[in-house]
């Protein structure tokens, strides 16, 4: 097939460091090249990829809406002028675009839920949305006709680490993603814990951040790296002993929990938005209901297998799997396009049919 794939301008493909779209968007390009498609990938000029496009000729940061909309439009220009059979667009500006677009279009949905967005969607032209977890799904609006679990490839962690000493926290710093629970769970356990991530400017409670969150990163136990690219992702997964997901909202996937178990990390997690999905409790992790219980667990992971937890990853969450999965999606679009031409093809041919009895008038 030939597949438009549009990422965001907002990070390059692949991301250097924090980039959970981006991070997706190459591992399903590369796989779908791996199984002889050809793939056109619209990111920005900083980004990798055998066929690029790019109005930016970086990533723009912070996201910009009208950043989005240029790009969406860029992309649409060049798809018009192309010929693909299918279009994969993974930013809702695109979706503007889709009803001028000559090849069938399936969405990905990457946020949580947006009343702005639902009503946005119940506007644009029909695609095929696809939810990255049923319980995102469940929350959506309008509802996704597929589900497709995020997939990375294998190869970026193929080491199994022993594990240690250490809780490691990875991710955003914000209020949402709870990592003052996680410290206060690695202190309960008698751990220090290794924290990688900064902070962003999500909605959090008044001062959040200045009387909680920077005072708990001060704590003794605490190192705060700042963001971690793959390099130090490995090491730091190799030698902790869990990763920590106290989570606070209804996260629609939460790539960092396979990354983690891909390296045969074991993960400790709230079983908010899709970790009850992703996490095999007392298999690859555990799910946990507060901070004593997951300072609890904490013990307890020292006791999974490690090549095991890596082994059901890479089972349940490759990125061969994930463009399998995909295909079919593509594939149903590219049907429902073609069955469309027919019915209307079929509906001119009856109005010719019509306007055959009508060739004479009446005396």
């Amino acid at each position: 097939m030939r597949i438009a794939l549009v990422s965001t301008p907002f990070v390059a493909v692949p991301p250097p460091a924090y980039g959970g779209t981006e991070l997706v968007v190459h591992a399903l390009s590369r796989e779908l090249e791996r199984a002889g498609h050809q793939v056109t990938l619209f990111a920005t000029g900083d980004s990798r990829a055998r066929d690029l496009r790019a109005t930016f000729e970086t990533a723009v940061w912070p996201p910009d809406p009208y950043a989005e909309v240029l790009h969406a439009r860029f992309a649409a220009e060049h798809i018009s002028r192309g010929a693909f059979d299918v279009v994969h667009a993974h930013l809702p500006s695109l979706l503007a675009f889709a009803g001028g677009l000559p090849a069938p279009v399936v969405y990905t949905v990457h946020h949580d839920t947006s009343p702005a967005l639902s009503r946005f969607y119940e506007r644009v032209p029909p695609v095929r949305y696809v939810a990255i977890s049923s319980r995102q799904a469940a929350l959506a609006r309008p509802s996704p006709q597929h589900v497709v679990h995020h997939g990375l490839d294998p190869d970026l962690y193929p080491v199994v680490g022993p594990g240690g000493n250490a809780a490691f926290f990875l991710g955003r710093l914000s209020w949402c993603k709870g990592p003052e629970l996680a410290i206060d769970a690695a202190r309960r356990a008698g751990l220090r814990i290794v924290v990688a991530g900064r902070e962003h400017g999500d909605e959090c409670p008044d001062r959040w951040a200045q009387d909680v969150l920077a005072p708990a990163l001060a704590r003794p136990h605490v190192r705060w790296i700042g963001p971690a690219g793959l390099t130090e992702k490995r090491r730091l997964f190799a030698r902790a002993r869990a990763l920590l997901a106290p989570l606070r909202w209804e996260e629609p996937f939460g790539l960092v929990l396979v990354e983690a178990m891909l390296a045969g990390c074991p993960v400790i997690a709230f079983p908010r938005g899709a970790a009850p999905e992703i996490v095999e409790d007392g298999v690859t992790g555990f799910l946990v209901g507060d901070v004593p219980e997951m300072a609890r667990a904490l013990g307890r992971a020292a006791g999974l297998d490690r090549r095991a937890i890596q082994a059901r990853a890479r089972e349940r969450f490759s990125s061969a799997r994930m463009a399998a999965e995909y295909v079919a999606v593509y594939r149903a679009a590219v049907a429902d396009r073609r069955r469309a031409a027919e019915r209307a093809g079929a509906a001119r041919a009856t109005g010719r049919a019509a306007e055959g009895g009508w060739t004479t008038l009446a005396q």
